[in-house]
């Protein structure tokens, strides 16, 4: 994990400056970018596991950046903003990231959210089948693909993670801690917002109608239960 390379987007010198120094002494490979079209530029260039991207940023805002590099690239994000409302990380969460920080935070707690980040629900340890198909619906755990009807349908790396575990555990009401625990990493718990965004965000691809789904089912005030048909 201490190999992965991260890539922080910021316009501030001196918040990339101490960044730097953070990750590169815990073991990461970390490149800078000031801004949006610079960030692209590395993107297309090198290969990166993690991208910090400030929010507020001139020009390009973090937010339209988070939502361009989403259409062709599934590397983990996580936007950091100095602003705590909810509206603002549900926004955050909407535009494609996996998760967010707000400043200001310590090391620790910037290192915890980099390795959710990188962390991968181990799948294939599972005795579920690498193939799962239903309906019109086909998922590959190997691929990490989504089949809806002929179309291939591109997922973040998170909303690949909740999906697969919910078709790999289904029929069962599965609390909010357990899914946020599993998915996101032992720190996490009550952070019902990312749930609550990209349950959303999945029903959007695979259901026929997201607003009265028939797969993917709200347990009111419990969790969510994922319905296989037999």
């Amino acid at each position: 994990m201490t190999k992965a390379k991260v890539l922080i987007v910021d316009d501030e010198p001196q918040i990339r400056r101490v960044l730097k120094t953070a990750l590169s002494a815990a073991g990461f490979t970390v490149a800078e970018a000031q801004g949006a079209e610079q960030a692209f530029e590395k993107v297309r260039e090198e290969r990166f596991d993690v991208i910090l991207l400030d929010v507020n940023m001139p020009g390009m805002s973090g937010l339209e950046a988070c939502a361009e590099l989403r259409r062709g690239s599934e590397i983990g994000i996580i936007m950091l903003t100095v602003r705590g409302g909810e509206g603002d990380k549900v926004a955050a969460l909407d535009a494609g990231a996996d998760d967010y920080i707000t400043k200001p935070f310590s090391v620790p707690e910037l290192l915890a959210r980099i390795r959710a980040s990188l962390r991968r629900v181990p799948y294939l340890s599972s005795n579920a089948p690498a193939v799962i198909s239903f309906g019109a619906i086909e998922i590959n755990s190997e691929t990490r693909h989504v089949v809806v009807g002929s179309e291939d349908v591109r997922f973040t790396p998170k909303e690949f993670d909740l999906l697969h575990y919910f078709v790999t555990h289904p029929n069962i009401t599965i609390p909010h801690a357990k899914l946020l625990q599993t998915v996101w990493g032992p720190d996490y718990g009550n952070e019902l917002a990312y749930l609550h965004v990209f349950v959303n965000q999945i029903r959007k691809k695979i259901e026929e109608d997201p607003a009265n789904p028939k797969y993917l089912l709200t347990e009111l005030r419990v969790g969510y239960r994922f319905h296989l048909p037999d």
